[in-house]
């Protein structure tokens, strides 16, 4: 049976931007750098699909494992399987702690 649909399938609300946070991209969030080790959030930047990670992984924590090119590579638990994505640092946030 043939597949329907493509990479961003039914993600129309979920990658939807506010109001207030349409218009330029920030330079600051293009550039950000992490350390390894450190914990990041997956909030994917919708104007860029370059970097992105598959859609199902959105909201979740993961470890940076080290630096490829201009990307990060991330470890996450899918269950209990250890992944492992490489994602441009727009579509990371960096985890408060405490």
């Amino acid at each position: 049976m043939k597949r329907i649909g493509g990479f961003r399938r039914k993600t129309r609300y979920l990658s939807k931007k506010s109001l207030r946070s349409r218009g330029k991209i920030s330079i600051a969030r293009y550039l950000q750098s992490f350390k390894i080790g450190e914990r990041v959030k997956l909030s994917f930047e919708p104007a860029i699909q370059k970097g992105m990670y598959n859609p199902s992984f959105y909201g979740r924590d993961a470890i940076v494992e080290g630096k490829k090119g201009k990307c990060y590579e991330v470890m996450l638990m899918d269950g209990s399987k250890r992944k492992n994505l490489i994602i441009h640092p727009i579509h990371l946030k960096k985890v408060q702690n405490g």
